[in-house]
């Protein structure tokens, strides 16, 4: 089965076919770190893992990385107010981004970079394209000559003359060009800074990109992923500094971009002021509702998030468990790597994620999966219909609870044990035809948001 992703350059949906398939390569750009981050923040981390998954399990090795900006003007406003150093905001927030993750069911990468780890690389680099012709030196700044790159503008298909409008340029009498950008400025005494061959200073955003991507990926790598607000001119520049530095026209095969996340008409962003961290949201709700409502459209599609955005994920994983729970000696069981695999999901299931990451149908044939389980009377049907929803499951990162943790909550965080001796007394209850104390029992755990279910098995209990 062919893996379809829409490329960003091209603008068409392309077969991939990775440079070297027994190790394919990935990049995705991470945050600037300098507040917790936003539930837009985490889409691209989510849609990337979830690609990631599959890419592990199509070929035999996935080297990934997804940087940490660590060195950033807005770092050092932060600081500066906090009154401490830079280093140590940015190691808080960056700490914090990767619990927050943990929390959504993101895999680790094969590396995080940050950018600070990198300076050696990112003088190096900029060195070469001083040396190549395609940067300069003024007034303590190094700035990339845009006109100088033949190429400039094919990442986002947009000409040199409408690049002005909408950019981050900054308009300073030592460029040449009004669109050239920095690669290296220099730095006051109060701001981080780091010996170079042009002063003490620090690294341009851009530069760092391309530096961590040559460090821990190669000159040339398959799949660069990212925010669509990242398309010019983040990964344009990206772009340009790697292929005029590193000598390739295509120093990477397939860019993939993500949809924005928004709330009402506007773009979610930290700058509009309009940010729902991720952090509160998980102190709110389960990450992995979070997680499902992040993938119910299609990754390319801005996504609108509110709180009937969550109310629908949460009956859909509702659904999920509730399928697992009725499957003997399944209520115990949650999604695992080692039992999932291509050949262990739906073929169904399996094209629509090689289509482009169609995680949208994808869920709907794991509901497919649910209904079946739901319909059979066949029990052999209905263990195997289980294991392929809990494959289904890892694959979108999905069915991490068992269904009693899902439906109960954890056995040590809370009165579990209290709710099983009722249930317990009810059951002794009805069985002595004492139906008023039954009845009694089941409205004092109604009054607690608990609902119950009577079913061949016993009774099952679980929170509204």
């Amino acid at each position: 089965m062919e893996l379809m992703l829409t490329d960003s350059q091209s603008g068409k949906k392309r077969t991939f076919e990775p440079i070297d398939p027994g190790c394919v390569t990935m990049y995705v750009c991470g945050p600037t770190v300098y507040n917790f981050v936003h539930i837009g923040n985490g889409r691209p981390a989510v849609v990337f893992d979830t690609l990631f998954r599959l890419l592990r399990k199509r070929y035999p090795q996935v080297r990934y990385a997804r940087n940490i900006t660590d060195i950033d003007d807005k770092i050092n406003a932060a600081a500066a107010e906090l009154g401490e150093p830079f280093s140590r905001l940015a190691g808080r927030y960056a700490d914090a981004y990767e619990e927050d993750l943990e929390g959504l069911a993101v895999l680790p990468p094969t590396f995080v970079p940050r950018a600070t780890e990198h300076i050696d690389q990112i003088i190096a680099m900029t060195e070469k394209l001083i040396e190549s012709g395609h940067a300069y030196e003024a007034e303590g700044h190094v700035l990339f000559s845009v006109p100088a790159d033949r190429l400039y503008g094919t990442l986002s298909r947009r000409s040199l003359e409408d690049m002005l409008a909408g950019a981050r340029v900054d308009v300073a009498p030592y460029k040449q060009d009004p669109k050239d950008y920095v690669l290296w400025k220099p730095s006051t005494e109060a701001q981080p800074g780091w010996a170079s061959p042009w002063g003490r200073g620090r690294p341009g955003w851009h530069i760092e990109c391309s530096a961590m991507i040559a460090e821990h990926l190669g000159e040339r790598i398959d799949i660069h992923g990212g925010g669509s607000d990242l398309l010019f001119p983040h990964h344009e520049n990206e772009a340009a500094q790697s292929r005029c530095a590193l000598q390739h026209d295509h120093p990477v095969n397939y860019w993939l971009h993500n949809g924005m996340l928004t709330l009402g008409a506007e773009k979610m962003s930290k700058s509009l002021g309009n940010t729902l961290t991720l952090r509160d949201l998980l102190t709110q709700h389960r990450g992995e509702a979070l997680r499902y409502a992040l993938l119910a459209a299609h990754y390319r599609a801005s996504l609108a998030w509110s709180s009937e955005l969550l109310d629908q994920a949460k009956k859909g994983l509702d659904t999920f468990y509730q399928a697992l729970r009725v499957i003997d000696g399944f209520a115990d069981r949650c999604a695992t790597e080692a039992h999932a695999d291509l050949a262990a999901v739906p073929d169904a299931f399996a094209r629509a994620l090689h289509d482009d990451l169609n995680t949208p149908r994808a869920i709907a044939e794991m509901h497919a999966l649910a209904k079946a389980i739901n319909t059979t009377t066949d029990a052999d049907e209905r263990a195997q219909l289980g294991t392929q929803l809990l494959a289904c499951g890892w694959f979108l990162g999905l069915l991490n609870s068992t269904a009693e943790t899902w439906f109960q909550g954890s056995a040590d965080s809370d009165d579990g044990a209290a709710i099983d001796a009722l249930v317990a007394q009810r059951d002794a209850a009805k069985k002595a035809r004492d139906f008023a104390r039954a009845d009694a029992i089941r409205d004092e755990l109604a009054a607690r948001g608990i609902e119950l279910e009577d079913t061949r098995q016993g009774t099952r209990w679980r929170r509204q």
